[in-house]
């Protein structure tokens, strides 16, 4: 089984492995049961999923009518209004009357930062729905180099309960992300905030290769590989891993991420001789 944590300080022991359920967005029911039972066997207790998923957030529906999971959801809209809406909608499709956490998605430009969190924007709807009872915990989340330091001004406006980025040993090569990353680590465990990771399986850019996996990056697809990677991020354990977005990769990393002892030393990760996503 994948080991748990506190979710920051939300009161959720996660397992430290969360379904990104972006997997999930254009796959048959069939498919997704199958991911269902994969998940149940693992162990995981948290799912990552986004209004703008496809079809994900209705594949989910069906799971939650007989399983308890964390439930995050996100908006990528940045007015009240518009917000509003979308996290109803996400209610709706997911067929329940709450959620554990909706998420401002990819919140990184600066202009959509600040109308997201300024008077009017979809911040104010996230509030709204917590008051109302529709969802318990607010988060953000984001790609890219400059997410980490766009986190540490958005913790700075107000009190998210987690945030997400990227995090992988090829990108954290970089001294420039991992300056701001180690410092975005800091702030989240002085203020307990959650602090999950996307992209720990990116291989490198597809850069006009023929498209093997249903990611928009190439993913690695070697078991020792897999393992490597996997074992190299929740080597660090503060942070949460957020699963790849192929569902015929995520048996693999779901093995590796049971099968964690140690941490890969930094000439072992050398050796996958990865390309950084974000430069």
């Amino acid at each position: 089984m994948i080991e748990r944590a506190p979710f920051g300080a939300t009161g959720h022991e996660s397992s430290r492995v969360i379904f990104g359920a972006a997997a999930l967005g254009d796959v048959s029911k069939a498919e997704a049961d199958r991911t269902l039972e994969l998940l149940l066997e693992h162990g995981i207790n948290h799912i990552d999923v986004a209004a703008s998923y496809g079809d994900a957030e209705l594949r989910i529906a069906t799971w939650l009518k007989e399983h308890r999971f964390f439930v995050a959801t996100k908006t990528g809209q940045r007015t009240y209004a518009k917000a509003r809406e979308e996290i109803r909608r996400s209610l709706d499709r997911l067929g329940v009357d709450h959620v554990d956490s909706i998420q401002l998605h990819n919140l990184v430009d600066v202009i959509e930062w600040d109308i997201a969190l300024s008077p009017g924007g979809a911040l104010e709807a996230c509030l709204e729905a917590r008051e109302e009872g529709l969802v318990s915990h607010i988060g953000v989340t984001g790609h890219g180099l400059s997410v980490p330091k766009m986190h540490q001004r958005s913790l700075a406006r107000f009190d998210f309960d987690s945030v997400l980025c990227p995090y992988n040993h090829v990108q954290m090569q970089d001294p420039r992300y991992a300056s701001t990353f180690d410092q975005l680590a800091v702030l989240c465990a002085e203020q307990d905030v959650a602090l999950q990771t996307i992209k720990c399986l990116a291989r490198a850019p597809w850069e006009g290769r023929t498209h093997t996996a249903a990611t928009w990056y190439e993913p690695l697809t070697d078991q020792a590989d897999i393992d490597a990677a996997v074992h190299w991020v929740l080597g660090n354990p503060q942070v949460f891993l957020l699963t790849t977005g192929d569902v015929d990769v995520l048996p693999k990393l779901l093995d590796a991420a049971s099968r964690y002892v140690a941490r890969p030393s930094d000439d072992e990760m050398a050796a996958l001789d990865l390309t950084p996503l974000f430069t």
